[in-house]
């Protein structure tokens, strides 16, 4: 349909490690040409990009969404919404909802309510349990992005506690083994050292004292060593230490079957801004220090870190609110994460080839995404304009569509502004708001 046409003009387009200015014309949700156009080629409404960057819509392959169970937190429809905002135009949603994703029934439940309410592209992760091998098995590699594993530290039976079965679901998995790091008998025995020291209200700062860089790399060690035994492919989630960067390889995504990936907010914050934000910054693993936030990026840039994702995690202010043991972890990012690695970039940290092959690329690479993740003739046409501007006066009140209403980056004024957002050639996002409903798809994997 004409609706899911578009012709973007003087775009500086980013794509696979080149910056080339031209126009970009979408006919029915595709791609059609790259490169200069004449008024009569064009097809569609005309967005003049006037020298903004063209990236390919960001890949997020670790949100949390809290929908079915967490309706006061979040749902699909909203955080999807705050994802278009953010540049986001596909995400992998995480299983540790209420009920958890742990059979194939609860994730046909989620596909149904994606597939009425997403703005953006989805798929949803399979958790494993210490008693649900036989659901891993039927899980279809075509359809689930991967087995979602939280070795030692997660809600309810969602933690794999048994060696025997750990190993059996590297061993099964019919699939991407996507793994949460962290030593739960380590970070007890700090949690206790801590208790006894300051009671109920330990400070927030103290968050990485308590769930350490010992506890990560016991853990990701551990998972690298089942990986490589059983020939699993496996992705560690969110790396914050720089000690763990040793476990990986330096090299192209398509020659590894062991991944790893950052998350934007340890690429921003460290332990000094516990004291500005307080338990809004408590995330697992925890945001730990200046050295290692430059490792991170330096493991970006060495190609020793596959993917950047969010790791999407909302809760309620009141919530936040609480003492250190009820203030639960995690923080809402997907609707900055995009102006975050903007900032970064202009900060001079990454460059903007970086963050689009750590966002969209490498992702639609690892797990299999056919005809998305790059700018090229002939794929779907998720496509996002932005750019660095400074930040205005007006924008201290920015419009924050996370059902939660609060951001970790409030006080942090951002550069990178998202100028829209197109998904399937419709545009969903105009900078200012959601302007469209698109007509999404179910992600599907080429695994």
């Amino acid at each position: 349909s004409m609706k899911n046409s578009i012709s973007i003009l003087n775009a500086r387009i980013v794509n696979e490690g080149t910056i080339v200015t031209g126009d970009v014309i979408v006919e029915h949700g595709r791609i059609a040409s790259i490169g200069s156009s004449t008024p009569n080629q064009r097809k569609g409404s005309i967005l003049d990009a006037r020298g903004a960057w063209l990236i390919p819509g960001l890949i997020d392959d670790q949100v949390h969404f809290r929908e079915p169970g967490f309706p006061d937190k979040a749902c699909i429809r909203t955080e999807s919404m705050a994802a278009v905002a953010g540049g986001v135009a596909a995400y992998m949603e995480m299983p540790n909802t209420r009920p958890t994703t742990t059979d194939q029934a609860r994730w046909q439940e989620k596909m149904d309510i994606g597939a009425k309410d997403s703005y953006a592209h989805y798929g949803f992760y399979l958790g494993a349990t210490n008693d649900n091998l036989e659901e891993i098995r039927k899980a279809d590699p075509k359809r689930i992005p991967g087995i979602k594993v939280f070795m030692g530290s997660s809600t309810g039976n969602m933690r794999v506690s048994d060696p025997d079965i750990l190993e059996a679901v590297f061993k099964a998995s019919p699939t991407l083994v996507a793994t949460h790091c962290e030593d739960d008998d380590i970070i007890a025995r700090n949690m206790a050292v801590f208790e006894q020291r300051y009671g109920a209200d330990i400070p927030a700062e103290c968050h990485p004292d308590i769930r350490t860089r010992e506890a990560c790399l016991a853990s990701s060690s551990l998972a690298v060593e089942l990986a490589r035994r059983h020939n699993t492919r496996l992705h560690v989630l969110h790396i914050t230490t720089r000690d763990e960067l040793r476990l990986f390889d330096s090299g192209p995504v398509e020659a590894k079957s062991i991944t790893c990936e950052a998350c934007v907010h340890h690429l921003f914050f460290n332990d000094k801004d516990y004291a500005t934000l307080g338990h809004r910054l408590k995330c697992n693993p925890s945001v730990k220090r200046e050295s290692d936030r430059q490792a991170l990026l330096q493991a970006l840039r060495d190609d020793r870190i596959d993917v950047i994702a969010t790791d999407h995690a909302p809760h309620t202010v009141s919530e936040k609110n609480q003492p250190y043991k009820s203030a639960p972890s995690g923080l809402p990012l997907v609707q900055h994460s995009l102006p975050v690695l903007l900032d970064l970039v202009a900060q001079g940290a990454l460059d903007i080839q970086t963050v689009v092959s750590k966002t969209s690329h490498a992702a639609a690479k690892r797990f299999g995404i056919p005809q998305r993740g790059y700018i090229r003739e002939g794929y779907w046409a998720d496509l996002v304009l932005c750019a660095i501007e400074s930040p205005k006066q007006e924008d201290s009140k920015p419009i924050i569509l996370s059902k939660c209403g609060w951001s970790p980056f409030e006080h942090y004024p951002l550069r990178g502004k998202v100028l829209g957002t197109i998904i399937d050639g419709q545009l969903v996002w105009d900078g200012q708001r959601i302007c469209g409903k698109p007509d999404v798809q179910p992600l599907n994997f080429a695994q």
